[in-house]
Order: C-alpha cells, then structure tokens, then sequence
C-alpha cells in the first residue's frame, strides 16, 4: 500500500509539470516569427491571399479566438485523445504520432541499451582495470566519444560501414537489427561516454568504502566484492543518470531521425516547425513529455527494486 501511495503522489506532482511543458509549447510556438495561415494558403494555391482569405483561414484553424481560449480548447480535447487535425495535409494528428511513435521509442530504445550495454560494461571494466593502460585507453575512448558531435558522428558512419564497406544500410528501418545499428550508436555514442566514466567512478568510491575493506578481509573473490558489493550498491546513480539519458535521447532522436530517413516522430516535428503546424508540435511535446514522465516513475520503482535498504515512508523513497 506505502508504494501504492507512493506511485499516485508521484502521478499527482507530475501532472503540474506535464501542464507547464504544454503551455511552454503552447507559447513557444505561438510567439514564433511568421504567421501559419499564409503557409497554409500557400499549399492550397492562394499565393497572393487578401485579408478576406487570411481572416477566412484564421476561423477555419482556429486561430481567431483569444489564446488562453485556443489552449484551454487544445488542452480538453487532447485529455479525450483527440490532438486535432494538421495544419499541413489536414491528417489526424493522434493517429500519425501513433503510427511513429513505436519507430521513435524503436531508435531510442536501442539507443539506450548500447549506452547502458557499453557504458555501465565499459565502467565497470574501467574500475576493474583501475590504473592499468585497459583503463588509459577506455578514458581516453570515453573522452573521445563525449567529445564528437552526433549528427557528425553519424555522417561518419554512413560513410564508412554503409557507404565504403557496404555492411550496414544507410537509412530506412526494412532491415531489421541491421538497419538500427547506426542510428543507435550515433545516438548513444556521447552516453556511453559519460555513463562509463560515472560508472568507473561509482564503483572506485564504493570500493574505498569500509564494508568492502571487510569483505576483502573475509577472503571474498574479487570478483563477487566487485560486482556482488561494489558494482550492485552503486546502481542507484546509475539508473537515475540512464533514465535521465532517456529524455535525451529521445529529444536527440530528432536529427538522428532525419539523416537515416527514419520516419518516426522527428522527421514528422521537424516539417511541424518548418510549416509553423502548431498543433503536431503541441502533439508531439505532449506524448514525449508524457513517455519521459513514465520513464521517471520507472526509474523510482526500479530504486526500490534494486536498492532494497529504500523504503516509501512519508510519500518519500
């Protein structure tokens, strides 16, 4: 019942924050420069629109009514699963984001086990390695790896393992693992960097710690006091640095999205901003802000999983 309670008080603060970013966004896009009814008449052939066609198109999208009005309105009929119809190509907004999303989370998702498979692995050999060239070596790769841009990076990789070698596609997702492999390590690459260097430095500082200087005293494998001691109660950092690594590479996905052609919610945000379509990007801020908040949650549950001395007691882990 205590994590019960705990979940829906953690709902409930969220909720304020979800708000804030769709206004945020709301406002962003409203305050942007141009006007999105003359692109709009633009597409549908009114290349010199009169005041008449520009009030005309104004009604039509809405956007003749107060702002808090058009927020308030957007805002009913998204809790209603309704985010309304582009500005460009007049679709339905809910059912194009849900049609991309699963390719988004698909990229971000492989992204975030690369970053976790190498980053945490890499730390941990790092620690395990302490002093040795092993560990010059991995810092210096880490360092490496945090210091190159992603698109750069991914440039790169469709030059060499798509381009010259031939191995791997150079865009597209129609070719199952393969087709994910660039994409997400491009992605990942700056996490792997950081998530290994904070992993490596988690474990030193817990090794230096008295109940390991105990256990080495009681004759237990290095490796069970590495992993089993050290490695096991420095995981709660880590997860919350992994998850937090989630918003951001879901909010990276964007240009990884457009160089390897992925059609997933980047592309589709990146025409929203060009064309001023302020409903898909209210949209796409909506469903983002709500997977990234879920994400959290995740994150606080797998605290007490993993790190069983946290307890939920006064609405607090």
């Amino acid at each position: 019942m205590a994590i019960v309670k705990y979940i829906a008080k953690r709902l409930l603060v969220l909720i304020p924050v979800l708000l804030g970013i769709t206004l945020a966004a709301f406002l962003l896009g409203r305050i942007a420069p141009g006007d999105p009814v003359d692109d709009a008449l633009f597409r549908i052939g009114i290349e010199f629109p009169t005041e008449g066609d520009r009030a005309e198109m104004r009604a039509r999208l809405g956007l003749d009514q107060p702002l808090p009005a058009q927020y308030f309105n957007w805002l009913g009929r998204a809790l209603q699963g309704d985010l309304g119809r582009s500005y460009i190509g007049n679709r339905d907004i809910a059912q194009e984001l849900a049609r991309r999303l699963p390719l988004t989370l698909k990229v971000s998702l492989s992204a975030l086990a690369v970053a976790v498979l190498f980053g945490v692995g890499g730390g941990v050999v790092m620690a395990a390695c302490h002093g040795t060239w092993v560990d010059t070596v991995l810092k210096s790769v880490s360092t490496l790896l945090l210091s190159i841009p992603g698109f750069w990076l991914a440039l790169f990789l469709i030059t060499v393992f798509a381009e010259w070698l031939g191995w791997l596609p150079t865009s597209g997702l129609d070719r199952g693992i393969a087709s994910m492999i660039l994409p997400a390590v491009a992605l990942a690459a700056a996490n792997v960097g950081s998530t290994s260097r904070i992993t490596r430095g988690n474990i030193l500082a817990e090794l230096g710690e008295q109940y390991i200087v105990v256990a080495n005293a009681k004759g237990l494998p290095q490796k069970a006091v590495m992993i089993g001691h050290a490695f096991r109660n420095s995981l709660v950092p880590i997860i919350t640095l992994i998850g937090n690594y989630f918003g951001g590479i879901l909010g990276g996905s964007t240009i990884i999205e457009s160089i390897f052609a992925i059609p997933g919610l980047g592309s589709y945000v990146l025409s929203a901003i060009q064309n001023r379509d302020y409903p898909v990007i209210q949209g796409y801020v909506l469903i983002t802000g709500t997977t990234f908040v879920l994400i959290t949650l995740a994150i606080d549950l797998l605290y007490i999983a993993v790190n069983p001395k946290i307890r939920v007691q006064g609405g607090a882990a």
